[in-house]
């Protein structure tokens, strides 16, 4: 949802499947009145939802932005997707912020991750 730029760059964890993911991909349009302040508020609200997992994004050069949710079931997802403060924001995102964008929701089967030690030598 955001640029993260302060945020360290770290994947969200693997988690134990079946869990779901909801894969927002867009491009913004120029007027972004007061989206980076709904779009921490956002961010501020899905954290406190029970069953949400975390969220991954990520901007290309080009403006293509892609913000991954991890949600541990059907039922997490829809309370986010209902939230009269996340479906005002749909809203405007509609109506102002995004030029084009497409949510792809999927579920889970499978998940595992890689973290290399603090002290691994390097080969290359």
């Amino acid at each position: 949802m955001s640029d993260h730029s302060a945020a360290p760059v770290i994947p969200v964890a693997a988690h134990e499947p079946p869990y779901y993911v909801a894969v927002f991909t867009s491009v913004r349009t120029q007027d972004q009145n007061a989206y980076s302040e709904t779009n921490a508020r956002l961010e501020a609200l899905v954290k406190d939802l029970p069953g949400y997992l975390g969220m991954d994004h990520a901007q290309t050069p080009g403006g293509l932005g892609i913000t991954v949710s991890y949600f541990r079931d059907a039922d997490a997802l829809t309370r986010w997707r209902t939230d009269a403060e996340h479906r005002a924001a749909q809203q405007r995102g509609r109506a102002e912020w995004y030029q084009s964008y497409t949510l792809h929701v999927a579920k889970v089967e499978r998940s595992h991750g890689f973290t290399r030690a603090a002290d691994s030598p390097r080969h290359g």
